[in-house]
């Protein structure tokens, strides 16, 4: 039943496209934050745990 009513959407393919894109930009940017950042920001946030 879902399957004809997808296929009845003019222009659903687009939106598997746009999800794509949109996951593989935020995987991007966040793999340029975590390389790109200083190793000082990460050790700061890895020791707030142990702070009182």
């Amino acid at each position: 039943m879902y399957k004809y009513l997808l296929q009845s959407v003019e222009g659903i393919h687009w939106f598997g496209t746009a999800a794509l894109l949109i996951f593989f930009g935020v995987f991007c940017a966040v793999l340029l934050r975590v390389f790109f950042v200083k190793k000082g920001f990460w050790e700061a946030k890895a020791r707030i745990p142990l702070e009182d």
